[in-house]
């Protein structure tokens, strides 16, 4: 089984893909702020579909939006969470959500682990070492997703 998880966003989007339970690779999406919002969108959505098409994942895996202090950071992540659905629902691949409690309990075993943490347990889980968070979140999703199946 080929898996897909993403940690949506509209600055940068992070993506991992898992075969058979072994990370095989993840990357970043990023957009520019001078870009309009549909614009970057469009960028996110033709570079998973991209990635779609390489991979061709079975189910995809993302973060659970919940509560966000800032409302516009937590619009702009929904924008981004929906086309990445819609790309599941045009390749009718099966969308499961874990909560960023789920996940950082899974992978560190402590629910309110900081990013370094769950960094660190990537990188001894998987033997890579990902400096941006939002690659990393992907990767630890993918991860949490695994353990649970």
């Amino acid at each position: 089984m080929t898996i897909l998880s993403i940690d949506s966003g509209i600055e940068r989007t992070g993506y991992a893909i898992f075969k058979d339970k072994k990370y095989v690779t993840s990357a970043l999406i990023k957009t520019s702020k001078e870009k309009s919002t549909e614009i970057r969108l469009e960028e996110i959505y033709s570079k998973l579909k991209e990635v779609f098409k390489k991979y061709q994942p079975d189910v995809m895996v993302l973060e659970q939006l919940l509560f966000f202090k800032n409302q516009k950071t937590f619009i702009r992540v929904a924008q981004a969470q929906g086309i990445v659905m819609l790309l599941a629902a045009q390749n009718k691949i099966k969308v499961e959500f874990l909560t960023p409690l789920q996940i950082k309990q899974i992978v560190t075993g402590y629910g309110q682990a900081d990013k370094k943490s769950v960094q660190k347990m990537i990188r001894l889980t998987t033997g890579i070492k990902l400096t941006q968070d939002d690659e990393a979140d992907a990767v630890a999703c993918g991860l949490a997703f695994n353990i649970l199946n």
